[in-house]
């Protein structure tokens, strides 16, 4: 399991350490600012894939859903840190310098070159956890202001995304999930993504699918993990993570049910 140390005198900055694999489908309600110290990072969207290993900096913008493994290498455990630009604190960013819109948000990841102003942001900030009072206001503002003016510099149009303060809108749910449907999500954040309540997002997805989500869900990552059992050299182990499930057990119960055989036997169902 991740250990996650958050600064409570700061509310900007924390460490995550994982000494073994660790997976996750996330969807961030903030930006991160991201330094990777040690360790790997697989970061697996609906239409693209990122790998991150140590030194490699990344700014991931709010609300994409992603499935993140975390994992040691060259036997050193995953190590990074992470400020978080919030939303609150761009608002109160953007209403003393002025956007410069000049193109449509971007929100895939941005991977950042190596470079000075980078690497002095985040050593100004490792100390911070070990404060034993609370960051001063003034301070914190300062910083998130060096984060925000560092990354105007290296990544011109970033105003787009850091200043774009909008709830997502309502879009079309059935491409949405169509794309997402993999990752392990509760159903109130696709209705959040998808710019609706809870109540019309279910509505909208029986009367779209005909069936309840949950059912649906479960079906199709059943069948993509079938399609990858049979078409590749992978085991259950390999697959049931990839395609949304907590763990194995449950992935195995639940293939056999829907298939009529278990994940080990389809080689033989289809020989």
């Amino acid at each position: 399991m991740a250990k996650q140390n958050f600064n409570r005198f700061t509310g900007l900055v924390w460490t995550v350490t994982e000494e073994g694999i660790y997976k996750d489908d996330l969807s961030l309600d903030f930006h991160s600012f991201v330094r990777i110290i040690s360790g790997e990072m697989k970061v697996i969207q609906a239409d693209r894939s990122y790998t991150f290993g140590s030194g490699s900096m990344l700014l991931f913008p709010r609300n994409q859903l992603s499935n993140v493994i975390k994992q040691p290498k060259d036997g050193r455990p995953y190590k990074a840190l992470v400020f978080g630009l919030t939303i609150e604190r761009l608002k109160a960013y953007y209403t003393r310098q002025k956007a410069l819109l000049t193109s449509a948000p971007d929100y895939t990841v941005r991977v950042l070159s190596d470079q000075p102003l980078l690497e002095s942001f985040f050593a100004s900030v490792t100390p911070y956890f070990d404060l034993q009072h609370k960051l001063p206001e003034s301070i914190a503002v300062l910083k998130l202001e060096e984060a925000v003016s560092i990354l105007r510099f290296i990544e011109p149009g970033i105003d787009s995304v850091l200043a774009d303060f909008s709830e997502p809108g309502k879009i079309n749910l059935v491409d949405f999930m169509e794309k997402h449907y993999k990752f392990n999500m509760p159903l109130e954040k696709f209705a959040y993504l998808t710019g609706r309540s809870l109540s019309t997002f279910i509505r909208d997805f029986k009367k779209a699918f005909k069936i309840t989500p949950q059912r649906w869900l479960i079906r199709k990552r059943l069948e993509l993990a079938h399609l990858q059992l049979a078409g590749r050299e992978k085991t259950a182990v390999d697959v049931y993570l990839e395609t949304g499930f907590e763990n194995l057990s449950h992935f195995s119960f639940a293939f056999k049910k829907q298939f009529g055989y278990s994940p080990t036997e389809i080689k033989g169902k289809l020989t």
